[in-house]
């Protein structure tokens, strides 16, 4: 029998192409999509679909006994810099959500978890570069004390009760398909639609601000990858290291202005400045490379050269 899948809050950024990917993988019935209300029609008419309130347990448990659920991947959460606009609804959604499907699983209603967390576990007095699997997080923002405290919970509940919990922490993620979402590494997808659409660009972020990022594609693979892989090959339990590549606004301005010569690029930091400064500027993933075979494929070069291709198509305007 075909493993079930539930998508919860599958109409975000990392959700909406994950759905893409698992479906293609999986069956289009096999894996059902799930958000707090039916507004993205191009979700709704793709497939199994029905509206559930991440923090509604009886809602989840609903879907899951209809659906005959065994695996849920819980994407729902308010991010970063929405975060920090509403703390109690992020702390809320963030944490909740996370407590329902790891009662589910320990109650032997589902059998497998993925629930993501984010480099935002990590703060001013975790080591900037190469930051280690095992290290310092003391985090500043609410968004990354709720991944922080996910990820204990995460640890908790497979040593007390064996659930089948498996994590990573996203860098920044970019991508052509889904617009930002409220992230603090948005300016990264941001940069390549002003590039095309205005030729021009003001960053949040100060010129140098080294952050980790990921191409799209590598995120999805990871994901998919770590829930295919022997349950014996995942040793960490709460979340993983991932990693990619690493690069300031000046970089990206940079990559971009190799195909377009007359973009231009300004710098009028806000709120988020704060947020990026708190975190790490590359990652050391070496734990997830060696437990599960982890490799990335895309580089700045290469996302570029992606984010291009795709959104001048999109907007109908030509790039070199």
């Amino acid at each position: 029998m075909a493993s079930k899948i539930l998508i919860i809050g599958a109409g975000g950024q990392i959700g909406s192409e994950l759905t893409a990917a698992l479906r293609a993988k999986h069956g289009v019935s096999n894996v059902i999509t799930s958000d707090i209300n039916d507004q993205n029609q191009e979700m709704v008419q793709s497939g199994p679909f029905e509206v559930v309130d991440a923090k509604d347990y009886d809602a989840i448990k609903a879907c899951i006994d209809k659906y005959d659920i065994d695996t849920v991947y819980l994407m729902a959460a308010l991010l970063s810099a929405r975060g920090e606009k509403y703390p109690e609804k992020a702390w809320n959604l963030n944490t909740e959500s996370l407590f329902h499907v790891l009662n589910l699983a320990k109650a032997g209603v589902i059998k497998q978890i993925f629930w993501p967390s984010s480099i935002a576990v990590f703060g001013p007095s975790t080591p900037k570069t190469n930051t280690p699997q095992h290290t310092v997080c003391e985090p500043t923002t609410v968004y990354g004390i709720t991944k922080q405290v996910g990820e204990r919970w995460c640890q908790y509940y497979h040593d007390q009760y064996g659930v089948d919990v498996r994590s990573i922490r996203y860098p920044g993620i970019i991508s052509h398909k889904t617009m930002p979402g409220g992230g603090t590494t948005d300016y990264a997808v941001e940069i390549y639609h002003k590039a095309i659409t205005e030729r021009a660009y003001t960053s949040f972020l100060s010129e140098d601000t080294m952050l980790p990022m990921m191409f799209m594609d590598d995120a999805i693979k990871a994901t998919i990858q770590i829930m295919e892989a022997p349950a014996a090959s995942i040793k960490e339990r709460s979340s993983y290291n991932l990693a990619a590549l690493s690069f300031n606004p000046k970089d990206i301005y940079e990559s971009i202005k190799k195909h377009i010569p007359d973009f231009k690029i300004s710098y009028a930091p806000d709120f988020r400045q704060s947020i990026a400064d708190s975190w790490p500027s590359s990652i050391d993933d070496s734990v997830a490379r060696e437990d599960w075979a982890w490799q990335h494929d895309y580089d700045l070069e290469a996302t570029t050269e992606e984010m291009l291709k795709h959104l001048s198509l999109k907007y109908g305007v030509e790039v070199v």
